[in-house]
């Protein structure tokens, strides 16, 4: 498994280097797995999101800082999110020796990612995807139906309060690794949200950067 992941890596760099892919769809697919997420080689997309203060934050000025590993996640409300988050804070110090920052984003509100925050006790940056702006524009957002709506409602998810709208927009789990120059050098992006990123992976292909 790990060798499959390094050496999809290995071909998107490859690959991308040239832009031989084409762009990426934005907009919101009709399901998971049925969206076009944008691919290494490309220039990260500039979307407006918001800040745990629910100030406006251009993400640009937060990728230009150093190379960042950009995880999108569906919200606090996962199980999956929330186990992905604490693996992601048990390796930050190595991510941080390599030179990256984390930035996760989320289509939770705010108010829900502080409580996140807190809970989780981390310390990397969350961004609120509420609009899902940055979702769309990296090709990842999907509209859940209405049968899935209904049963993470009998499951005590609630959407429409988790993002404080009603849009019922997610992101597909993701993983980028940007440069300070903005350019996408790996991404990881599954429509299974059960199955993510594998830390050794994610620590391989840092280092190759």
């Amino acid at each position: 498994m790990k060798n499959y992941f390094l050496i999809l890596f290995l071909i998107l760099s490859n690959a991308c280097s040239t832009n031989a892919s084409k762009a990426p769809q934005k907009g919101v697919a009709k399901s998971a797995e049925h969206v076009s997420p944008v691919l290494p080689g490309f220039k990260s997309p500039n979307p407006t999101v918001l800040d745990m203060n629910g100030k406006e934050v251009k993400l640009h000025a937060v990728l230009k800082r150093q190379k960042t590993v950009l995880v999108f996640y569906r919200g606090g409300w996962c199980p999956y999110c929330n186990r992905h988050l604490q693996r992601l804070r048990k390796i930050e110090g190595k991510l941080k020796g390599l030179g990256f920052q984390i930035v996760a984003l989320s289509s939770d509100s705010p108010t829900k990612f502080q409580e996140s925050l807190k809970r989780h006790k981390l310390k990397f940056t969350l961004l609120s995807d509420s609009l899902v702006n940055a979702a769309k524009e990296f090709g990842l957002a999907f509209k859940v139906d209405d049968k899935t709506n209904m049963k993470y409602l009998s499951f005590g998810i609630n959407l429409t309060k988790a993002a404080g709208t009603d849009h019922h927009i997610l992101p597909v789990p993701a993983v980028y690794l940007i440069d300070k120059g903005l350019l996408i050098h790996y991404m990881y992006a599954n429509p299974n949200y059960k199955i993510r990123l594998n830390d050794s992976v994610l620590l391989q292909a840092a280092k190759a950067i």
